[in-house]
């Protein structure tokens, strides 16, 4: 019996790695935004990232859109984003790798001034070293802007 290892095999069935992109990377080049220190001071035990879609979506706001719309903050918007998904994974009951949860937030049109309820997706994947990490993503081909808070 031959002792090979599954990398061996996936090396030998798919040929060598032509390229890998890192979650490190992902962070570096602002495709991701580490959220760790937020995500931490919510309960969260593994460490966290965002989207930068997402982000935008959710999270971006600033001193121009104070004056435009309504008063927030971006440290404000990304602990509603982390709150609300630290509640999802507390009431659900799947138990899976990755869940969906709502959250109401003032798109940044430059004009709006109600929350609309919007769809994120939180997603626990292996790190870098194969750690358990976090990712908050837009729910994608979902629209964003689907319903107006009373």
């Amino acid at each position: 019996m031959e002792n090979t290892k599954p990398n061996d095999d996936l090396t030998e069935f798919f040929g060598e790695v032509i390229h890998t992109y890192t979650r490190a990377q992902a962070i570096e080049d602002g495709v991701l935004i580490d959220v760790s220190d937020t995500a931490s001071e919510a309960g969260f035990k593994w460490p966290a990232a965002i989207t930068q879609g997402a982000w935008e979506e959710c999270v971006a706001w600033q001193e121009d859109d104070n004056h435009r719309q309504v008063l927030q903050d971006e440290s404000g918007r990304l602990w509603d984003v982390i709150w609300m998904a630290y509640v999802a994974i507390h009431q659900s009951r799947s138990g899976g790798a990755s869940l969906l949860y709502k959250l109401y937030r003032v798109p940044r049109d430059g004009k709006g001034v109600r929350a609309q309820l919007t769809t994120l997706k939180l997603a626990v994947g292996p790190g870098d070293a194969g750690e358990p990490v976090i990712t908050i993503l837009l729910l994608c081909g979902a629209p964003h802007n689907n319903s107006n808070a009373e």
